[in-house]
This record gives C-alpha cells, sequence and structure tokens, in this order.
C-alpha cells in the first residue's frame, strides 16, 4: 500500500487502537511530519485537552460540534500554511546550495591567493639565489628539511604549546626567504671563492639586518603582510647560535626565535651536503654526525633532536640530490677532521 502524503489531516481524538494525539505524534515525526497540518477534532474542550493536543504536535484543535463553514475555512488556512512551509522549506534548501557554493569559491579563491603568495615568496627568493648559480635547489631542499623538522618538534612539543599547528607550513613558507638580504651584498664579496677576510665577513653578515628590514618594511605597509613576520625572523636570526657566539644580535637558547632555530639547522645541513666553489660536499651520514656534535652548542638540542627523528624522511628528499654529485666534488671521509671546528658550519651556511 503505497504511502499517504495527505496536506491536511482531520484527527478526531477518541478513536480504537492508537488515539488522537498518539497518531499526531507519529505523522508529525515522520519524514512528511513538517509538511502535514493536524487538525485535531474533538469534543472535549478543557483547556489541559488542548493543551495536550498541542504538545502532541497537533496544528489546530476544534471542539464538537462545530461549524463546517468554519471547518472549511480553517481547512483552506491550513492548506496555505502548508504552501508557506514547502515555500520556506525551497528556499531554506536554495540558500544551503548557495551556501555551499559561496564557501567553494571562497576556499577556491583563498587557495589560489596563497598559491599565489607562495610562488612570489620563492620567485622573490630565487631571485637573491640566483647570483650564487653555486646554491642550486639549496631553497628546495632546506626548506623541506625546516619542514619536517617544525612537525617533529611541534609534535613532541606539551600540549598547549604556543605554536600553532600552522607553524610547520609557514616554516616552509617562510624558510627560502633566509638570505634574501643576500641582494645587498657585493658580488666581489658574495661570489669570492676563497674565504673572506674579516672586514669581507662583516660586510657579509649585513645581509641579516638587510633581509629582516626588508621584510619588516613589507610587514609594516599592510597587516595583511603580517605573514612575512616569520621570514623576518628567520632571516635576521638563522645565523644566531644556541649558546650566543652567532650574529648578529649574539643572541642564545631560547632567545633565538624557533623558526630562525630550525632552519639554521636545515641551512646548514644542506649547506655541508652541497658542494660549492671552495669545497666540496660532505656525506650525508658525516654532516648528520657535524649537527649531532653542535647540539647545544651552535644548534637548539631540543631542534636537533627533532632532526634526528626524522632522519629517513631527511634522506628521502636528499638523497636525489646526493646521488647526482660527482665523485670528484665529494670530500672523502678520510679528509674530514672528526671534530668540525666550533664556526665552520656557521661559514658554510653564510655563502
Amino acid at each position: 500500500m503505497p504511502q499517504a502524503a495527505p496536506d491536511v489531516v482531520l484527527l478526531d481524538i477518541m478513536m480504537p487502537g492508537l488515539n488522537g494525539y498518539e497518531t499526531c505524534r507519529q505523522i508529525k515525526s515522520g519524514p512528511l511530519g513538517p509538511f502535514t497540518q493536524v487538525i485535531l477534532v474533538s469534543g472535549k474542550s478543557s483547556t489541559q485537552e488542548r493543551l495536550e493536543g498541542y504538545a502532541a504536535g497537533a496544528d489546530d484543535y476544534i471542539v464538537k460540534p462545530f461549524d463546517h463553514e468554519e471547518l472549511l475555512a480553517k481547512i483552506g488556512v491550513h492548506l496555505r500554511l502548508k504552501k508557506m512551509v514547502e515555500r520556506v522549506w525551497d528556499l531554506n534548501m536554495q540558500l544551503h546550495r548557495f551556501t555551499d557554493n559561496l564557501e567553494a569559491l571562497v576556499s577556491q579563491r583563498t587557495a589560489e591567493i596563497l598559491e599565489t603568495r607562495d610562488l612570489l615568496i620563492f620567485s622573490l627568493a630565487k631571485l637573491a639565489e640566483s647570483r650564487d648559480p653555486e646554491t642550486g635547489e639549496h631553497l628546495e631542499r632546506m626548506r623541506w628539511y625546516s619542514r619536517l623538522i617544525a612537525e617533529e618538534y611541534i609534535a613532541s612539543r606539551p600540549h598547549g604549546d604556543s605554536e600553532s599547528e600552522n607553524f610547520p607550513q609557514e616554516v616552509l613558507r617562510s624558510a627560502p626567504l633566509h638570505d634574501i638580504g643576500k641582494v645587498g651584498i657585493p658580488d666581489v664579496i658574495l661570489l669570492k671563492p676563497g674565504r673572506l677576510s674579516p672586514e669581507e665577513s662583516v660586510i657579509m653578515q649585513r645581509h641579516t639586518i638587510i633581509g629582516y628590514e626588508a621584510l619588516m618594511a613589507a610587514c609594516n605597509k599592510s597587516k595583511a603582510g603580517s605573514f612575512l613576520e616569520i621570514a623576518a625572523d628567520i632571516a635576521r636570526s638563522h645565523h644566531e647560535r644556541y649558546d650566543g657566539k652567532g650574529y648578529p644580535d649574539g643572541l642564545a637558547g631560547n632567545d633565538i626565535p624557533l623558526a630562525a632555530r630550525i632552519v639554521s639547522v636545515a641551512d646548514v645541513f644542506d649547506a655541508l651536503t652541497s658542494p660549492r666553489v671552495y669545497k666540496r660536499a660532505w656525506p650525508p651520514d658525516v654532516a648528520r654526525a657535524t649537527i649531532e656534535r653542535g647540539s647545544g652548542t651552535q644548534f637548539d638540542p631540543d631542534v636537533v633532536a627533532a632532526f634526528l627523528r626524522r632522519w629517513r624522511a631527511i634522506e628521502e628528499i636528499g638523497a636525489p640530490f646526493w646521488n647526482t654529485i660527482p665523485p670528484d666534488r665529494l670530500e672523502p671521509h678520510s679528509l674530514i677532521q672528526t671534530s668540525a671546528p666550533p664556526l665552520l658550519t656557521a661559514s658554510l651556511a653564510t655563502v
């Protein structure tokens, strides 16, 4: 028997089996309940009985005996009410569809804006890097190293740590701008194949301040530029040392911004494992051991620990590049000192 879908139902309260109240409850609780107008008809006229009827979901209550003309008028009213309910329902569904489409459009546009922003950031960083052709895909590798370390660091922290869940992505986005200040360093110093003189080192170290000031100037132009604050911290402080012997401010420990402490490890590791005009590439396991020895002196111990825990993933990123390094550009284990000079890795990451 097909399910009935009446517009209006007249129910007598006194019926065999289910009474009118219970029948009304079942109609109103069904899938068509909101669209079905229920009128209870009864010889009972007390306030309590009327209230019980309305509590059961009835839309109206008529006491017998009733005037037929009045009943027909009430039915007409409830038919109009049903049409209005259906109209409101249709409009509500249209509104939901419109909202869903709008949210999808906003999400798409936001993703496009973020993608464009990230592309501009990376292009700007590549522009600075292009002055030093030896660095190759350094930016791409070190930004992913940085993200892996940041993810592991955040995952290991106690619940409620101040860094947000988006922090690893923010580090990934900002890390390529760490050396943006090199655009202000003269080529004669930036591209010098040999060791820098003390005077030249002072000029080279200025790239941290130049990058910081440029990025902060962009931040201060608009609130929309606030995402560059982490990039500015990284640009200024990625050559600071955990023991306070770095530059430009001589910060120590947790006074160094976390993003800079993370990028410092990623930057130095990639510099060690990459050939340069002034050095051959170190084997990854030797570079890893060097980073580990720098824990507590050059590097934040917790950041180094995160680096070591994600070693397998770091290998997966670096291996395709390491496997292309010609043997004559790879430093043999036997020629690498068992204990690297304290400032060696810092100087490697400077140029």
